[in-house]
């Protein structure tokens, strides 16, 4: 059985029914990586509540390993040519969204390729 600490558990399981646990948070095999907690820094004991934090902008650097970190699929780097007012317009558009032209480029490609099936 998983040991539970700070409502997390140590592998795949729920501390609380029906709820995720949060992946690397905390760990408890003396073999694993584990998170130093620092009790000035909030800890959240449900997944639902690492959302709200996320979501909340707060600071959630201290809870994720980032060395297990690692890219969904390999990038491949493509050139496309604009004509300058459609620049203008993406460069426009991006401010707005407060991101860069390239990630709303991609969110508009993705979202177009998702539609199309």
């Amino acid at each position: 059985m998983a040991e539970k600490r700070g409502g997390f558990t140590s592998e795949n399981g729920a501390a609380n029914a029906g709820q995720q646990s949060l992946p690397n948070a905390v760990s408890t095999s003396d073999s694993s990586r584990s998170v130093v907690r620092d009790p000035a820094k909030k800890w959240p004991t449900t997944a639902q509540e690492f959302d709200e934090m996320f979501d909340n902008g707060e600071d959630i650097d201290h809870l994720i390993d980032w060395s297990l970190a690692r890219l969904a699929y390999p990038m491949k780097r493509v050139n496309v040519d604009f004509p300058t007012p459609v620049v203008a317009r993406l460069d426009r558009e991006a401010k707005r969204r407060g991101v860069t032209r390239q990630a709303l480029i991609k969110m508009w490609i993705a979202d177009r390729l998702d539609a199309a099936g």
